[in-house]
């Protein structure tokens, strides 16, 4: 399975879907310690504001309504999700990322510490978060599309229940190149635990479009990558036609560094 997901990475057909879990290998605060910082800021013991959703969409959502902004919480997350130029230089999975060279990279992340990577190496990158971004695109410059914004743009950030219930549609310029990119090419899913709403409806669409057509049986594949098993996860993408491709060694970065690896060599 991997040899055909390794020639369509040489081919440059493949494309790559980047989760937090990519974010996560440099030292990013998990979305818990989020939602305690959201909590802290409005004044809340952590389990006490846990304690009133367990969606964490839906905490976001009530910081928006009582500070009217995300602004002061953008910065907080701005100052920890962007990490220093040699802390980036450090991560073996950024310089593999880099490395496998794939030509257009979509990430839910904020951050842009995958930017950066290509930049440190002086590889041509082009950050896309408005649909104005597409038109200054060069044919050398590797395309990182911020599905969820970028931190330099409050108004493009999908944090709250309000953003994501708007993603649903899938109805965004953004998405719908999203849809015509992933109809076509092969695509692979790392650092991504799969609770991401938006991505699952993403893969089922998918699915149920090949799925409707005559010619299904030519659907590019898809692929996620994770850490160690799972059995569930691993049979409803299956029904969905994504191949699972399983880390082997217990600690998620070194899995998912082995894994660059092998893809690269």
């Amino acid at each position: 399975m991997i040899d055909q997901l390794k020639q369509s990475v040489r081919n440059k057909q493949a494309i790559l879907f980047a989760g937090a879990g990519v974010s996560a290998v440099l030292g990013a605060p998990t979305w818990g310690e989020l939602i305690n910082q959201i909590g802290a800021e409005l004044g809340f013991e952590a389990d006490v504001f846990r304690s009133l959703s367990t969606n964490y969409l839906t905490l976001a959502e009530y910081y928006k309504i009582e500070r009217g902004s995300i602004g002061p919480l953008r910065s907080w997350m701005d100052k920890n999700w962007n990490f220093p130029d040699e802390k980036i230089k450090s991560s073996r999975v950024h310089e593999l990322i880099v490395e496998l060279d794939f030509p257009i990279i979509y990430t839910t992340n904020y951050d842009s510490n995958i930017e950066r990577a290509f930049e440190l190496q002086e590889k041509k990158v082009r950050k896309i978060v408005d649909v104005k971004d597409f038109l200054f695109v060069q044919s050398d410059e590797r395309q990182v599309i911020k599905l969820h914004g970028d931190f330099q743009n409050d108004d493009s950030i999908v944090l709250t229940e309000t953003h994501y219930f708007d993603r649903l549609s899938f109805e965004s310029p953004l998405d719908i190149r999203l849809r015509s990119d992933v109809l076509a090419r092969p695509v692979l899913f790392i650092g991504y635990s799969l609770s991401d709403i938006n991505v699952r409806i993403l893969l089922h669409k998918l699915w149920q479009t090949w799925n409707s057509s005559p010619h299904s049986a030519h659907q590019p594949n898809s692929y996620v990558f994770l850490p160690r098993p799972n059995e569930i996860e691993e049979k409803v993408l299956a029904r969905w036609g994504v191949k699972t491709l399983i880390g082997e060694d217990p600690d998620p970065t070194k899995s998912l560094e082995d894994f660059l690896s092998r893809l690269a060599s």
